[in-house]
């Protein structure tokens, strides 16, 4: 974390500038999956907390959590914030009615870890929104230069972390990611406990993001607003 702790004020300043008028659907996936609810809503990985706006908009009480103590520091205006690991949740099992995990999962060299946390404190029947790069088209493996013809190259099917990027105005190149081919990361829900309800996808003309939306496969599953 101290990679995000060293480029928090670039994040927070010149980052989201570009992405203020959600280019990559990522607050339109947000709104389609989360949908209007009540009560507290946990968000992995919420760096600076811009996500809170609208999980507040859609009637939520926005709650996060990251490792990442400078961006924790933009995020306290934000929202509610502890700084902690995703994969050891300081939360009761069966105890929220709503997780979202917004463009992190590749931050995670353990994502499977964390859907397994999420599957442990989630109510039953809770709901679960992942909205993430897409593992298709996003990787070290993905030449994006031209947008309107990407360019895959070896590499999808293998499971890696790297810093390799066809940009560097993006975080790859500073940060590092994991990628997961598509079957490992819906396979991680599946051995998690959670059972994925609807899908969506962002960006143009190629997709950037995957949004999952899952449920928790204890107790009763509710239907997802349309």
């Amino acid at each position: 974390m101290a990679a995000y702790d060293e480029i928090a004020d670039w994040y927070e300043g010149q980052f989201l500038a570009a992405q203020r008028d959600d280019p990559l659907g990522i607050g339109l996936a947000l709104r389609e999956l989360l949908g209007e609810g009540t009560g507290v809503c946990l968000e992995v990985g919420c760096g600076t907390g811009v996500h809170a706006a609208i999980v507040r908009e859609l009637g939520w009480t926005p709650v996060g959590i990251d490792l990442s103590a400078g961006m924790l520091r933009h995020a306290h205006d934000r929202l509610p914030v502890a700084r902690t690991d995703a994969g050891r949740l300081p939360l009761r099992d069966n105890s929220v009615p709503a997780v979202v995990a917004v463009m992190v999962h590749t931050d995670m060299p353990s994502y499977p870890d964390v859907l397994r946390e999420v599957a442990r404190v989630l109510k039953p029947g809770g709901l679960f929104v992942h909205v993430g790069v897409h593992p298709c088209f996003c990787g070290g493996f993905a030449d994006r230069t031209d947008p309107a013809a990407v360019v895959i190259r070896p590499g999808y099917l293998d499971g890696y972390w790297t810093r390799k990027s066809w940009t560097d105005r993006g975080l790859r190149d500073k940060v590092g990611a994991s990628h997961w081919p598509l079957p490992a990361l819906l396979n991680a829900f599946l051995d998690a406990g959670l059972a994925p309800e609807r899908f969506t996808e962002g960006g143009t003309p190629v997709p950037v993001v995957l949004a999952v939306a899952a449920r928790s496969r204890t107790g009763t599953l509710r239907t997802l607003p349309r």
